[in-house]
């Protein structure tokens, strides 16, 4: 159950109402929600594969920048290259269909993760999520991906005591 406090600032940081999210599953440092895990099926019946879906936009906006750079095709590349790499992806992928299969089978996803899982890296926001609901360890191109991203938040309302700049006036 997702407090509603935290439901007020997901639905701010998206816009819109989160459909199907279940709970956080994680928080900025500030402990402002930056994802939610979702239900495999949306309450309006469509399935739903991407059970992190992250919500915060200064962190999606960031792995988007990544995802600009073409580090996905590199990335996808190394998993026909590099044996452990894959068997370790292949494990998250595993994985993560375990956990979403728990909260209920859905016919039209079933065997489909998201983010390319597990033969190529399509998408980081979905990895990313993936890391930061389960944390290091578990899927190798998402924790590369929090590598690269750094403090994200710094500079930011995120950031423990953060002190918005003074405007100066002309």
């Amino acid at each position: 159950m997702i407090d509603p406090i935290d439901i007020e600032m997901i639905a701010a940081q998206l816009e819109r109402v989160p459909r199907g999210a279940i709970e956080v599953s994680s928080r900025c440092p500030s402990g402002h929600p930056s994802g939610v895990k979702t239900e495999p099926r949306l309450p309006d019946g469509t399935p739903f594969p991407t059970m992190f879906y992250l919500t915060c936009p200064r962190l999606t906006s960031a792995i988007g920048t990544l995802e600009a750079s073409g580090l996905m095709t590199e990335w996808s590349e190394l998993l026909t290259q590099d044996a452990e790499l894959a068997q370790r992806y292949q494990a998250a992928h595993d994985s993560y269909l375990a956990e979403r299969e728990a909260l209920g089978h859905v016919p039209e996803i079933d065997g489909i993760t998201a983010g390319g899982m597990p033969t190529r890296v399509k998408c980081l926001h979905v990895l990313v999520g993936h890391s930061l609901a389960k944390g290091p360890g578990v899927n190798p191109f998402g924790d590369r991906a929090l590598e690269l991203l750094g403090d994200w938040w710094k500079n930011s309302s995120c950031a423990e005591g953060w002190v918005p700049p003074v405007e100066v006036p002309a």
